[in-house]
């Protein structure tokens, strides 16, 4: 706790030194204001700087509604987000005026009384066009808040497996990842993204971890909802990293904690989602199989590793074709790649595609990308293959540009892509 509050004043100070820089250039270009205007806007500036940070700190430490919460750091996050954008053109025009500065001193042509009358003036233009760039950042995160949220979007994809057996040729497969059920605020929004899956009639149904942002009671609310998730061959789902709690409760074990966990795995076993916890099950159609294998988060980094492949993969040499849930791409450049070349394909979201970023048919970038390797869409190398799902709710900015939330439908093909 004393080291989250020592970060908190940290940022706070860094943030009130950017507004003060901030506040002095506009004000330097806004001289013809003069008064009750003047003074209006020092109050009204730093009336809500001070009014923000105390929410923030009221957010994090008290619990107040989520919804409050989550509208105070969004508003936190567009701010900061606009401030940053502005910095460059002030600090460009600080640079200007060094410049100019430097050039007189050479020319030794100032003089005292001088510096006192002729002081180099800011640039106007660039701190008006900072501020309009500003604005870009602002009114994209807003939209992204208030229209594309809970703007569902089925992707379809044909997954060719070379091995896969003639009745599984043509199966219809739905995944879904990273619910975050704790982040959502709108029901019917949520069913609207369930009943879309549905309406795929997928034979089966993989959620590939994150039903919760920390606890299992944010899904009280929403269990009914994806309950209806059904399948004729079964719902099978794995956990993801914020699913045991660690960001809530720490990274050592407490009764409160192993009691968390276990509420999350019997909402699973709730909905009627088989839940694979470093285990696999045989899918078996006229004779012919398949392997369903899922493991518990395996991170890279910062990221704990709960997931045991050597027991996901036990008693599945003979099935020809084995498809593994793991909630962490970065698991299959790290481990299935190089140490588990019978893995046909593998089904991972996680990244979110850091809800911020710009996709078409032939080109997607986001942050994402300087982080995760493989962070969207789908992926092949040799004979192995992955999909990434960015994700069907949203966490910490409530929102989406570019990367809509996703409902993904493979058709399962015999031979090569």
């Amino acid at each position: 706790m004393a080291n989250r509050i020592f970060g908190l004043i940290i940022i706070s100070i860094l943030l009130i030194l950017i507004d003060i820089y901030i506040y002095r250039a506009i004000r330097s270009v806004s001289w013809k204001w003069k008064g009750q205007k003047h003074l209006s806007f020092t109050y009204i500036w730093w009336g809500y700087t001070f009014l923000l940070i105390a929410g923030v700190f009221i957010s994090i430490f008290f619990n107040i509604k989520f919804l409050l919460r989550s509208i105070i750091l969004v508003v936190f996050f567009l701010t900061f987000v606009s401030k940053i954008f502005i910095l460059p053109f002030l600090i460009t025009d600080d640079l200007r005026r060094l410049m100019v500065w430097i050039s007189r001193k050479l020319k030794r042509k100032e003089s005292t009384e001088l510096n006192k009358t002729n002081a180099i003036p800011r640039s106007e233009f660039l701190i008006k066009a900072g501020t309009l760039v500003a604005a870009i950042p602002l009114a994209s995160l807003t939209y992204g808040v208030v229209s594309s949220a809970y703007d569902y979007r089925v992707k379809r994809k044909t997954l060719y497996l070379p091995n896969l057996p003639k009745a599984f040729d043509g199966i219809k497969l739905g995944q879904l990842s990273d619910i975050h059920s704790g982040s959502f605020y709108d029901r019917k929004a949520v069913i609207g993204g369930v009943d879309m899956l549905l309406k795929e009639k997928p034979d089966m149904v993989f959620f590939t971890g994150d039903l919760v942002n920390n606890v299992a009671s944010e899904m009280y609310d929403y269990q009914d909802i994806f309950s209806k998730v059904k399948a004729p061959l079964g719902v099978f789902s794995v956990l993801g990293n914020h699913d045991y709690g660690d960001y809530h409760y720490g990274q050592g074990p407490s009764a409160a904690k192993i009691k968390n966990l276990a509420d999350v795995k019997q909402t699973h076993k709730n909905m009627g989602w088989d839940l694979l916890l470093n285990e696999n099950r045989r899918l078996k159609i006229d004779g012919d199989e398949i392997a369903i294998l899922g493991i518990e988060n395996w991170g890279v980094g910062r990221f704990a590793k709960y997931g045991r492949m050597d027991l996901a993969v036990k008693d599945t040499d003979d099935v020809p074709v084995k498809l593994l849930l793991s909630h962490d791409p970065s698991h299959w450049r790290a481990q299935v790649l190089p140490e588990y070349p019978q893995i046909d394909a593998m089904f991972s979201g996680h990244t979110h595609g850091m809800q911020f970023g710009l996709v078409t048919d032939n080109f997607q970038w986001s942050p994402a990308q300087y982080v995760y390797k493989e962070w969207a869409g789908h992926y092949k190398e040799g004979l192995q293959q992955l999909y990434v799902n960015v994700g069907y709710g949203f966490l910490g900015y409530p929102g989406r540009v570019g990367i809509l939330p996703e409902i993904t439908i493979f058709e399962l093909r015999r031979g090569d892509s």
